[in-house]
């Protein structure tokens, strides 16, 4: 059984072979205390580390993508049968790459694209950071090149590229998402997938290149394993997290009890007690970023309206929030560029569980979600978050979907929103739910801005709101 980050246990690992950890000056409620910040700052840092080796490290397991700066299409839509993140998105064919930017800037060239086609390159690094957009609402339709480069580099713009980005680490994911309208567009997707391209700034040059970096043994990692080896995939992780003024604090602390760059941390070294304290800090955090998760956002109609997604200075060292928005969906756009409303309740805050009732969500002819791209409501399972397999492998309903979608006789359109099929007469409008918990993701593209006269921004303060989930029955 797959060990998701919505329920697990917390277990004591016993490695033989690593380095002890100095707590012998430390009490039980130090330890405890440390181990909850800890875990605060450190589960996007874990959560990443592990996708970036199922991606880009572990050519054998069943996530590997590519190698780093080297890009993956994905010529179709997510299913259930993708698991490396959590709450997937299955609106837009992904094509991803690890930037790998120690020796040189790397650097993307997109094509041009229609501009009634919605795409974006997200550019999020390994202290989950979004340092930038490519793509529609940003750059334009337009084709064009652009540099990234890593921490340590300096000097003007390269000649040939458009605009330069800066990561804050040494590793960076490019997230590309490109806009299929219906199943017959993925021959004209795949096109503009073609052309996405990702090469060193040297050979986007075509001049000598510098010194290869050193190889590294990556510490194995995937994201099963998050919770049960979370010490040393958080050790592994901080290798490539350049300190700062805002981390050096709680890095100092993890030191304390042996949790540092490059040293495999040892549970088996503290005693029985301090191995409880360890255990126990560990849930209080996470009980932290569930309880913020869950009421860190605005409650409209029982759907958290809210932004966990930017960049540094977005989140300026509050680690909570930035924990929270791995918890809630890893690699989250920033609000401007999609909102995400996310719902376990129905109307009357009662928990949504496919096993107990059937849903109605019902947009009124003149309230649908208002953006300049588009929207989608997409089902997954409450407990794993992860999407819902279903006998129509439907996993979303999409603002494309419309046209072949039922309305009512007042031009509203409801969403059946069930386990068993509502029938076939309803069952264009049937997003399948589990039978048992239910976790909703409302996803807007490109929203309208905040001075529009109909717009979710800002969040949770917007003069448009969804429409609440009723009971069925």
């Amino acid at each position: 059984m797959r060990m998701t980050l919505a329920t697990f246990t917390f277990a004591v690992m016993v490695n033989t072979t690593a380095i002890a950890a100095p707590t012998d000056q430390l009490s039980t409620e130090q330890v405890k205390a440390i181990a909850e910040e800890g875990y605060i700052y450190g589960l996007p840092l874990v959560m990443n580390y592990a996708v970036m080796n199922e991606y880009a490290v572990d050519k054998a397991g069943s996530q590997f993508k590519a190698p780093f700066n080297h890009i993956k299409n994905e010529p179709r839509l997510y299913t259930y049968q993708d698991t490396a993140i959590l709450s997937p998105n299955s609106d837009t064919p992904y094509s991803v790459t690890w930037l790998d930017l120690r020796a040189e800037p790397v650097v993307i060239t997109v094509p041009e694209v229609e501009k009634d086609r919605y795409y974006s390159v997200q550019l999020v690094d390994a202290n989950l950071y979004n340092n930038g957009y490519i793509g529609s609402r940003t750059t334009g339709s337009q084709a064009g090149s652009y540099a990234v480069v890593g921490p340590n580099w300096q000097g003007d713009t390269p000649e040939g590229v458009g605009k330069v980005f800066l990561s804050t680490t040494p590793f960076m994911l490019a997230i590309f998402r490109t806009q299929l309208f219906d199943a017959k567009d993925m021959p004209n997707v795949e096109k503009i997938q073609g052309q996405y391209k990702v090469a060193p700034l040297s050979v986007f040059q075509d001049k000598p290149a510098p010194a290869a970096p050193p190889a590294i043994d990556f510490v194995p990692a995937n994201s099963a394993g998050v919770k049960t080896h979370f010490w040393r995939y958080l050790g592994a992780a901080l290798e490539f997290i350049p300190p700062t003024d805002d981390n050096q604090a709680i890095r100092a602390k993890l030191a304390t009890i042996g949790v540092e760059p490059g040293k495999e941390f040892d549970m088996n070294s503290l005693s029985p007690e301090h191995q409880q304290a360890m255990a126990a800090g560990m849930k209080a955090g996470d009980d932290k970023v569930n309880q913020f998760v869950s009421s860190g956002a605005t409650d409209v109609n029982s759907w958290q309206v809210g932004s966990l997604w930017g960049d540094r200075a977005f989140y300026n060292g509050d680690w909570l929030k930035r924990a929270g928005g791995a918890k809630a969906g890893i690699y989250g756009n920033d609000a401007e560029e999609a909102m995400y409303l996310l719902a376990r309740s129905d109307s009357k805050g009662q928990l949504l569980d496919g096993s107990k009732h059937d849903y109605r969500l019902t947009f009124a002819a003149d309230k649908l979600p208002p953006v300049n791209s588009f929207w989608s409501v997409t089902m997954y399972y409450g407990d794993s978050q992860l999407l819902v397999k279903n006998p129509i492998n439907r996993y979303l309903v999409n603002s494309s979907m419309l046209k072949d979608m039922q309305k009512n006789a007042d031009g509203s359109l409801t969403l059946y929103i069930q386990h068993e099929s509502p029938g076939k007469d309803k069952e264009s409008n049937w997003l399948p739910a589990p039978n048992g918990p239910i976790y909703l993701a409302l996803r807007m593209y490109w929203p309208t801005p905040a001075s529009d006269d109909s717009s979710v921004l800002p969040p949770g303060k917007g003069t448009w709101q969804p429409p609440g989930i009723m009971v069925a029955d």
